[in-house]
């Protein structure tokens, strides 16, 4: 019977709050609204907030009406707790009053119901019994703004109501049952907000007593509906440090910003991007908090300890509220009680700079720490630009991207790279609104180091790239340029940007040259090759343009030599004596050859930023100084950090790669002398470490590969240059042997001797045997840069190289490849008889008909053919149609520690086939 009747006063109730609120909205409310002189009262801010209250005392009327209706019919039907709308629904009538309580306080702060005291006047009168009447307010003779408070507040005080009918609803049921259980958790809900709702009503009528007596017209700016006051100091509790005798500072503490207000200004620091902390008293005796915000740093100084606990507790409980968002409740911060928060040192805040500098109105949203940006972030500026990336000490530091607006190209500049304290540093790529683009180092943001920059498209007026040394943003040091529109490749010495030293100039038209440069130009001494072998050695005044003295050697032998001036190709001016050498035996010793690769950068002083790269990624000022436990530490960080910044990315990363990359993060430990396995160990980790661009080793490798492709492919594809070529890998092998051996500190240097493990009952014998033989030689594996190196480098390099030396051997193959075909054609016994082949080494058959009495019979020998069968297979793979090329290879780069043992006579023999097959006549 209870539940039934305590169930009838909670239907009465709404029902008789409903009707109150359809009166105030009717006869209150309405006419309010439809004032005319409402909006010059009230002014925009405060007629916006009271269309919302409005519009959230709407929605209470109508779920107050929702619920009356659904307790009505309850009672008719069910009469079960299952069935209450609010419990059912409690989050939505929670959220409801919190919302309409927030505007509520939000509308008195901002002085609303002041604004509507004269409005309200106009239209209820000087006797206001309506008002008082609704209001249920038994005061004589209330203020209008007192009376609109209480009207407008009473949907707060109808929240007790509903947690005492709950709680009387629950006294129905056993304390154990489930009913109890809900019954008393919406009720401590209801009861729970409803004491926080009141709080929030105090903290508003604080803010807006506060605001009525703020001096001056800081008001207006200060004076938001969201802002509440936590506390003050106006009565010089707490002062400026280091302040001026006369100098007025009163500092004001609001749920999101601490105020500094001085005579007739005011600063404003939001409280998500402040830091507060206490300075020890034993070192000043002053009771001193040190405050931290993105531009500023000052001390506030407390009368008394009490004070200044009292303002450290309340700035980081505001702190730690405004972080957390103003819908969570937390500890009265005036009430002196509660428990000490302090708030994350590391944290997730916006901000907006204000003082002059780089960062002036620009704003960063990310993670900060102690008050500058620290972590991941987003730094945009006004005019367009935008960073996005990592943070490090207030500064750019670590991996991001960077967009610059460029107005007259009405495009972007692009740049995704590496940083370091605030500029572009490292590697990284910079996409240029003009359509170039860089790929390379930079320092300071600046280019700097090795890169290559492309500009144009090949279908655009002027497409080029550049690839080699910049130093301070210009072209400085060795690089190449490959100048598509004109069908030139330069190789050789830059300065500031220009064509500077010695170098090596290609078109596509088989010209070469090779001389020195001046500004740009071909000027100074020089040589120029024709496609036709035509040869020109002496002084230039400009691209292509012989000025002074020189000799002109013609294919068949013929010179000039005399003053020569005019540009090659368009007629030439001479004066000097012409030679003809072949036309007298005697005059033989007077041929003119002329040497290349003279006036030609040599091969060490090329790339030399790509290998310096690689030793300051060891940690290595220079090549080979430094530690060698500290170059083993960064390849592991380096390995990690990447390994980490790909696995947000799994395409990238395999499962195969991932394992390899955790096998080279492991510094390989090793004492004693070297051994055979510690060398094949060697060897395993260096294939392992070439084959992964994020291992410096590997990032080096693949830099080479390309410098090489970019020099020798295309226009680059002439046969003069394949000394060069060769010359330059030689170069490689070297560097990165000492690269090698810094590593591995314990590897012999080149021509060192690894002694190779044996079992041999010899070196058991005892020294002072009689029987022992003679010294023998142990077997070794002599350590070469090319034996080690040469099978990780020469695959990646293998195509272009090879076509040089096609190239550059193209007639020999022509004439052997002929011979090859003629001798082809001829059937195998004839061939065995040209080549002096014994007959007791030919197949033998069996005859057609059996031997007469008598007759020695011919014996079958399978083994005879099986060896004839071999022999025909081993000259059918040798039937290479560049076989002269390969050969030339083999004997330029062959290891010297091989070149007089067993592969150096096979390597002969094959040599002088080749020879021996171009000479030979078939008869």
């Amino acid at each position: 019977m209870g539940f039934i009747a305590s169930l009838h006063e909670l239907a009465s109730a709404e029902r008789k709050f409903y009707c109150k609120l359809c009166n105030i909205k009717t006869q209150i409310i309405h006419p309010l609204l439809e004032l005319e002189s409402l909006s010059s009262a009230l002014g925009q801010v405060a007629l916006g907030l009271l269309q919302t209250l409005v519009g959230q005392f709407s929605l209470l009327r109508h779920l107050t009406g929702q619920h009356a209706a659904s307790l009505t019919s309850n009672l008719r039907r069910g009469r079960d707790v299952k069935s209450l709308l609010i419990l059912d629904h409690a989050d939505i009538f929670l959220e409801s009053y919190h919302e309409y309580c927030s505007i509520l306080g939000n509308f008195q702060v901002m002085g609303g119901f002041q604004s509507l005291t004269k409005p309200s006047l106009d239209i209820f009168g000087k006797s206001p019994e309506l008002l008082q009447r609704l209001a249920e307010c038994s005061e004589e003779n209330p203020a209008m703004a007192d009376l609109l408070v209480t009207l407008f507040g009473l949907p707060t005080c109808h929240l007790h109501e509903y947690g005492r009918l709950l709680l009387k609803l629950a006294t129905c049921f056993e304390v154990c049952s489930d009913d109890y259980q809900r019954l008393q958790d919406s009720c401590s809900k209801f009861e729970a907000l409803a004491l926080q709702l009141k709080r929030k009503r105090k903290e508003a009528e604080y803010t807006f007593h506060f605001w009525k007596s703020f001096p001056g017209k800081m008001t207006d700016s200060l004076r938001k509906p969201h802002r509440r006051l936590i506390c003050e100091s106006s009565n010089k509790a707490l002062t400026l440090q280091n302040a001026g005798r006369f100098s007025v500072n009163w500092f004001i503490l609001f749920s999101d910003a601490l105020v500094h207000a001085q005579f007739s200004t005011h600063h404003v620091f939001p409280l998500a991007t402040l830091w507060v902390e206490p300075i020890p008293e034993e070192n000043t005796g002053l009771y001193g908090l040190k405050v931290i915000t993105p531009e500023e740093t000052f001390t506030l100084l407390a009368c008394s300890p009490m004070e200044k606990a009292k303002w450290l507790r309340s700035i980081n409980q505001a702190v730690d509220q405004a972080l957390n968002g103003a819908g969570q409740d937390t500890a009265s911060v005036s009430s002196g009680t509660g428990q000490k928060l302090e708030p994350p040192i590391s944290r997730t805040a916006s901000y907006t700079f204000y003082k002059d500098g780089r960062l002036k109105e620009a704003t960063y949203e990310g993670r900060w720490l102690a008050g500058k940006p620290n972590g991941r972030g987003v730094l945009k500026w006004p005019d367009g630009r935008i960073y996005t990336g990592a943070f490090k000490n207030g500064l750019e530091d670590g991996f991001g991207e960077f967009v610059a607006p460029n107005k007259t190209l009405n495009k972007n500049d692009h740049y995704e790279g590496h940083w370091k304290d605030g500029k572009m540093h490292g590697l990284g790529t910079y996409r240029y609104a003009s359509g170039e683009v860089y790929d390379g180092s930079f320092q300071d943001g600046m280019r700097h180091g090795h890169g290559m920059l492309r500009s144009g498209k090949l279908n655009t007026s002027s497409p080029s790239v550049f690839i080699g040394q910049w130093l301070q943003d210009k072209k400085t040091g060795y690089g190449v340029f490959d100048d598509i529109t004109k069908g030139e490749k330069y190789m050789g010495m830059w300065q500031d940007h220009l064509r500077q030293g010695t170098g090596v100039v290609v078109t596509q038209f088989g010209l070469y040259y090779e001389g020195v440069f001046k500004d740009n130009k071909m000027m100074g001494t020089g040589i120029l090759l024709s496609e036709d072998d035509t040869t020109y050695e002496g002084e230039f005044s400009d691209d292509w343009t012989l000025n002074g003295k020189g000799v002109l050697t013609m294919a068949n032998g013929d010179y000039l030599d005399g003053s020569f001036s005019g540009e090659w190709g368009s007629g030439l001016k001479v004066t000097g004596s012409y030679f003809k050498p072949h036309l007298f035996d005697t005059d033989k010793e007077k041929t003119h050859a002329v040497k290349l690769g003279r006036l030609c950068v040599c091969a060490e002083d090329k790339w030399q930023a790509v290998f310096e790269e690689c030793w300051s990624q060891l940690g290595c000022e220079a090549p080979g100084q430094g530690e060698n436990w500290k170059a083993w530490e960064n390849i592991a960080v380096a390995l990690t950090t990447s390994r980490r910044h790909i696995q947000h990315s799994p395409e990238l990363l395999s499962r195969t790669h991932s394992r390899t990359l955790e096998s080279l993060e492991v510094i390989p430990q090793h004492v004693g002398p070297i051994t055979m396995e510690r060398y094949h160990t060697i060897r395993l980790y260096l294939i392992k470490a070439c084959d992964t661009p994020l291992h410096p080793l590997g990032r080096l490798l693949e830099t080479l590969v390309a410098v090489y492709r970019m020099t020798y492919v295309g226009v680059g594809a002439n046969r003069r240059l394949l000394p060069q070529a060769v010359n330059e890998i030689k170069s490689y092998l070297c560097r990165i042997f000492q690269i090698v051996r810094f590593l591995f500190q314990d590897l012999p240097e080149e021509g060192g001797v690894i002694p190779e493990p044996t079992t041999n009952i010899q070196d058991k014998t005892e020294p002072d045997s009689t029987d022992a033989p003679l010294d023998s030689p142990k077997p070794s594996r002599v350590v070469s840069s090319s034996a080690l190196l040469l099978p990780v480098l020469l695959p990646r390099l293998y195509p272009p190289l090879f076509t040089l030396y096609a190239l550059d051997k193209e007639r020999e193959d022509d004439v052997y490849w002929e011979c090859v075909l003629r001798l082809n054609k001829q059937p195998d016994l004839a061939l065995l008889a040209f080549l002096g082949v014994q007959q007791k080494f030919w197949p033998v058959s069996i005859p057609a008909s059996m031997p007469a009495l008598g007759e020695k019979q011919q014996v079958l020998s399978s083994t005879k053919d099986v060896c004839f069968a071999s022999a025909v297979e081993t000259l059918q793979q040798i039937r290479i149609r560049n076989l002269g090329s390969e050969v030339s290879l083999i004997e330029d780069l062959m290891d010297p520690c091989v070149q007089h043992g067993e592969h150096g006579i096979m390597f002969t023999t094959l040599k002088a086939c080749y020879y021996q097959i171009q000479h030979e006549k078939i008869t």
